[in-house]
């Protein structure tokens, strides 16, 4: 008996001596520039093990802000099908990196990533004759997304969600100001019948009231703790419409009255979440919605000098910054949209700046906080795309699997996933 007994225990340090081994190596997957295949992908690899509860470690600025896991085999075989280039280390070599990480000199930390955040992705069913940037990354990078809308929105959805992005809409109710250009274009009259539609289903009577209750709905999102992430025209026409709450500030093609005379007066800065003191577009047939956009007429800037650079922040002391700019570049390719880039002059002085063109005297990149949530601003359409125009075909992201325009994107992905660290003074 006492054999027995005996042998079960040799048999179980036997086995927790197994166990102990299998997962002493560490699988670790590099970020920057030279040492990654695919850097889209690998942040789908991180998702995905986040999904099977499998704590990362988001290493800033450590080759490019690496990510690194146990070494499991489904994790492994993961990166193989997905053509993610990773190497097998040692916990003793694992343990010489966070030392590395751990030097006062060394401008680095590393962030614990602890659960998938759960996404949504604001768009219309009928997304002729668009295409988004960030569904287009989401579907690339095989990270799962739920599609929302204003009904979603409206019946108090956006409470299953962590995090939140805003498709190139128009909150203003002007239909992106497309009248002049394409109002007897078949998808413009049948997206302006749908939002109509929506209106009055939803019991108003305009669809700038309509668009104005979605905004709120998401600014309660943010305020009890969401992440919300804008591209292209989503940030200006946001901002406009939370100001301009209680004043009609569209025309008569867009909702069959003249707009507010006084509407400029009237606007309430104090509401919107980064821009302040910028003026509205009252010109119904004008492409523009205000002077927000540092766009045609404003910007003079030739496509082969058109980049922007990312700030570099403390990652010990500002981390969420430091995350949100993880890439293995710090100069990033301009691209335009429907709202190119944001005219520093109307920016308040709560926004963060994160990246920027100072020769246009433009911000690209700005981030911000509103209640317990943050918000992240993105200019232009498609970062693969230089000028995007209606109709165009999507960007195949095969075709660029290292593209640092879209790393920005996913890095706001994986940023709720983040356990949250006090504040260092």
């Amino acid at each position: 008996m006492k054999m027995r007994t005996l042998f079960s225990r040799v048999c179980a340090i036997g086995l927790l001596f197994i166990y102990c081994n299998a997962h002493a190596a560490k699988l670790f997957i590099p970020m920057d520039a030279e040492g990654q295949a695919n850097h889209l992908k690998a942040y789908g690899v991180a998702y995905a093990a986040l999904i099977k509860q499998i704590p990362v470690d988001w290493l800033l600025n450590y080759k490019g802000g690496s990510f690194c896991m146990d070494q499991i085999e489904s994790m492994e075989r993961l990166c193989k099908l997905r053509g993610v280039t990773y190497e097998i280390i040692s916990d003793a070599q694992y343990g010489g990196i966070l030392n590395q990480i751990a030097d006062p000199d060394f401008n680095g930390d590393i962030i614990k990533l602890e659960k998938a955040p759960r996404v949504a992705v604001y768009t219309p069913k009928n997304l002729e004759p668009w295409d988004d940037a960030v569904t287009l990354v989401l579907t690339y990078a095989e990270i799962p997304f739920d599609k929302v809308y204003d009904d979603e929105i409206l019946d108090g959805s956006l409470a299953k969600y962590d995090w939140l992005h805003l498709h190139h809409e128009d909150f203003t109710g002007q239909y992106g100001k497309f009248w002049a250009q394409f109002r007897n274009a078949s998808w413009y009259q049948n997206d302006k019948a749908e939002a109509e539609a929506t209106a009055a289903r939803h019991g108003f009577k305009k669809v700038s009231q309509e668009k104005l209750a979605v905004a709120m709905r998401i600014r309660d999102f943010v305020a009890g703790g969401g992440y919300m992430f804008a591209m292209c025209s989503a940030p200006d026409s946001y901002d406009i419409a939370l100001a301009a709450e209680g004043v009609d500030i569209c025309d008569i093609p867009f909702d069959g009255d003249p707009m507010d005379p006084n509407a400029q007066q009237k606007l309430d800065f104090k509401k919107s979440f980064a821009f302040k003191d910028f003026l509205i577009e009252t010109y119904a047939a004008a492409y523009s919605k205000s002077n927000i956009d540092n766009g045609p007429g404003l910007r003079h800037v030739a496509m082969p000098n058109d980049y922007f650079s990312l700030f570099t922040f403390s990652a010990k002391f500002d981390p969420v910054p430091c995350m949100l700019c993880q890439n293995h570049t710090t100069t990033i390719k301009g691209f335009m949209g429907q709202t190119t880039a944001f005219r520093k002059e109307v920016l308040k002085s709560s926004v963060l700046i994160m990246g920027d063109l100072k020769p246009a005297n433009e911000a690209r990149y700005i981030h911000g906080e509103f209640g317990k949530g943050t918000w992240t601003f993105y200019g232009g359409h498609d970062p693969e795309d230089y000028e995007h125009h209606v109709g165009d075909p999507p960007t195949d992201l095969a075709l660029h699997p290292n593209s640092p325009g879209y790393r920005l994107i996913l890095n706001n992905v994986l940023f709720p996933a983040a356990k949250k660290k006090p504040r260092k003074t």
